[in-house]
């Protein structure tokens, strides 16, 4: 464990003229402010707390109790892998400066609570996650939204769109993007550069490859580690892959559909929970797993319609949880079968890599939060012996099959609506407050499904301004 000399050491040791002090707020996005180090009192940052307006913050304080503190976690310390000057970051949790306890609405809080109630319950004392964040890489965008026009355009080299002009000559057909070597893959040394940043931030990666979309969708998947821990890798894996991409000319979207009729991104999830040391998910039951980790399943599958208003937040989830681009919209499981919700990673038969993986969520989803809901919807399936009923061994799209399986929800209202009524789970101990879910559906249903319900959309032009 880190101490604020240690950080002050790094301080020292690297020269560091800034430092830079990040949070994240209700709906995952990666908040700062920065001070020159003249100005960096340790005893501010780690013990009295460093204040901000929290009324100026999405979903959390009224302006009448706008006055909040961060106090940084000296484990989070790191050289800033991006910024000009020598900065030092540091990740921050979220209190309330009269009471001095933790804030309801910090998500980085909310996952807290979620391992310490993991570790009450005494099932585990560990719980990792390993989340394979997808993303595309553009050389161009264009959006906007008004009252008179809507418009959006993204441009890729690699596009199958650009054939029809005299150029680069090395397009990726829709859905072909998995593992082509250079040219048809142009971003390798982009990917590898962003591979060597993450690393020299501190994070463990395993590999990274094109993927299946076509217009550079990419996958750089980091080594799993525990829920917090990981969740901090997340933002600042985002941060860090959007940064790289901006710095040589290109543009990052974490955003799960921004292509029509191709593959959208994912953030599937690998999980499993551990106790003194021993993994707890392998066994001798279906895949390799045990009772327990069939039972963590049998949680998440219950409560999965619930867990999308967090895992897949947006409106454009939804377009990427759709039937026939290897989306998970069956709420199944089984291994290999990556049409079913969840699925037994096959790679090794280790007891230590025997894991589930959930492949519903999405990178815009904010990793405390999600991780926290999945977490506890397995313990909830743990502690109430949920079965998850029979493994799906066929192709669940095929049209002899598709009529028999039971689907997620289409929408995010609709995800909202399950989240309101089957809650229970995420509020055991604490761990999710009332406060705080409601002020994240009343924030999702009036800036984000009610905009959008009500726009016209371009392609209804096309349809029916004729008629």
């Amino acid at each position: 464990m880190a101490t604020p000399k240690d950080v002050m050491k790094l301080v020292k040791e690297n020269d560091l003229k800034i430092v830079d002090v990040k949070f994240t707020d209700l709906f995952g996005q990666w908040q700062h402010f920065s001070m020159p180090i003249e100005a960096f009192s340790p005893e501010l940052a780690f013990e009295e707390g460093m204040g901000f307006d929290g009324s100026s913050i999405r979903g959390f304080q009224s302006i009448e109790n706008s006055d909040m503190i961060l106090l940084a976690d000296p484990n989070t310390a790191i050289v800033d892998p991006i910024a000009e000057m020598p900065t030092l970051s540091l990740t921050c949790d979220v209190y309330d400066p009269i009471t001095r306890e933790p804030y309801s609405r910090d998500p980085r809080y909310v996952a807290r609570k979620a391992v310490d109630y993991m570790r009450s319950t005494g099932i585990a004392d560990t719980a990792y996650f390993g989340p394979e964040a997808e993303f595309f890489i553009f050389d161009q965008v264009m959006y906007s939204a008004g009252e008179y026009s809507s418009a959006y355009q993204i441009d890729s080299v690699e596009g199958p769109w650009n054939n029809d002009i005299f150029g680069f000559g090395h397009s990726i057909p829709h859905k072909r993007g998995y593992f082509p070597v250079p040219p048809l893959d142009t971003l390798q040394d982009l990917r590898s550069q962003m591979v060597r940043t993450l690393i020299a931030a501190g994070v463990d990666v395993e590999v990274h490859h094109h993927e299946v979309g076509t217009a550079g969708q990419c996958e750089i998947d980091m080594r799993f580690d525990e829920l917090v821990t990981m969740a901090d890798n997340v933002q600042l894996y985002k941060y860090i892959v959007k940064n790289v991409a901006r710095k040589a000319g290109k543009t990052v979207t974490f955003m799960p559909k921004p292509i029509y009729a191709d593959n959208g991104s994912g953030m599937h999830t690998h999980q499993s929970l551990w106790k003194d040391g021993k993994p707890l998910f392998a066994g001798d039951g279906y895949a390799g797993l045990s009772q327990m980790a069939l039972w963590y399943i049998g949680g998440i599958l219950k409560h999965i319609n619930a867990l999308l208003a967090l895992v897949a937040p947006t409106t454009n989830s939804y377009r990427r949880l759709v039937p026939g681009y290897e989306a998970p919209v069956v709420i199944a499981y089984s291994a290999r079968n990556r049409s079913a919700a969840c699925r037994i990673p096959m790679y090794s038969q280790s007891p230590k890599a025997k894991r589930i993986e959930f492949r519903s969520p999405d990178p815009t989803a904010n990793p405390y939060l999600a991780f926290a809901a999945m977490l506890m919807a397995g313990l909830d399936g743990i502690e109430n012996q949920i079965d998850p009923g029979e493994p799906a061994e066929t192709d669940l799209f095929e049209q002899e099959n598709i009529d028999q399986v039971e689907m997620t929800v289409a929408k995010l209202n609709e995800a909202l609506e399950a989240l309101e009524e089957d809650h229970d789970f995420l509020t055991k101990g604490g761990v999710f407050t009332e406060d705080l879910l409601e002020a994240y559906m009343e924030y999702k249903y009036e800036e984000e499904v009610g905009p959008v319900s009500l726009r016209p959309h371009p392609y209804e032009f096309l349809l029916y301004y004729n008629a």
